[in-house]
């Protein structure tokens, strides 16, 4: 079930006015989707952050309020202050329940690699989310990978993910997204010159030069 989030309408629009909302925890954000005009709105940052405080995050389904009507939509993109990290902007995407839409999902990796007990290797996942398509009531909190059974050198590539029912993968299925590799040293290189073995032969010695008597 989607969850609402109430927005305003009639903001003022450019940097000037953004200031003046994000220092009242307003925050600037817009609903676009196929078929309408955008509509620029605030949303209230505390109102935000529970709205995506569930399992689901950023990929929360919303039922968006605005000004008498609904729209039910995703956060399509947020952006942040470089420093701090809040909130400054919000795009809202509006969506159809039961057409098919392209979102992020976090990799959640399960259990332990035996190339780690046994052979000190070391896990190394290439990405922490992928893109799937699905409904909006199929889209999966996280994907769950199984690594307990990696050894050494093992790889897991998108095709090889397990994904739910109605649920499919974005992307090239050979696109590698965790591997395990070894962290122990190189072998030490041979020496540059072995040393004579015992009882070998001493190189000989060059001939002295020729002396003449003096006359």
């Amino acid at each position: 079930m989607p969850t609402a989030l109430k927005t305003s309408v009639g903001r003022a629009l450019g940097s000037a006015a953004s200031r003046r909302l994000l220092a009242a925890d307003h925050i600037p954000a817009v609903i676009y989707g196929h078929g309408m005009q955008p509509i620029p709105v605030t949303v209230e940052r505390r109102d935000l952050r529970i709205a995506l405080s569930g399992p689901a995050g950023v990929n929360t389904i919303l039922e968006l309020h605005v000004d008498g009507s609904t729209y039910p939509a995703i956060v399509k993109e947020m952006q942040r202050d470089p420093l701090k990290r809040t909130v400054r902007h919000v795009d809202f995407q509006q969506i159809s329940l039961t057409e098919k839409i392209t979102v992020q999902v976090p990799l959640h990796l399960k259990g332990v690699a035996k190339a780690v007990v046994a052979e000190g290797g070391l896990v190394d996942p290439v990405s922490n989310s992928v893109e799937i398509r699905a409904t909006a009531s199929n889209i999966p909190n996280d994907i769950t990978v199984d690594i307990s059974a990696m050894g050494m050198d093992d790889v897991i590539r998108l095709g090889d993910l397990q994904l739910p029912d109605g649920v499919s993968i974005v992307g090239d299925p050979e696109f590698v997204i965790v591997t395990v590799v070894s962290t122990k040293p190189d072998a030490a290189a041979p020496a540059a010159a072995a040393a004579p073995a015992e009882g070998a032969a001493a190189p000989a010695a060059a001939p002295a030069a020729e002396t003449k008597p003096a006359s």
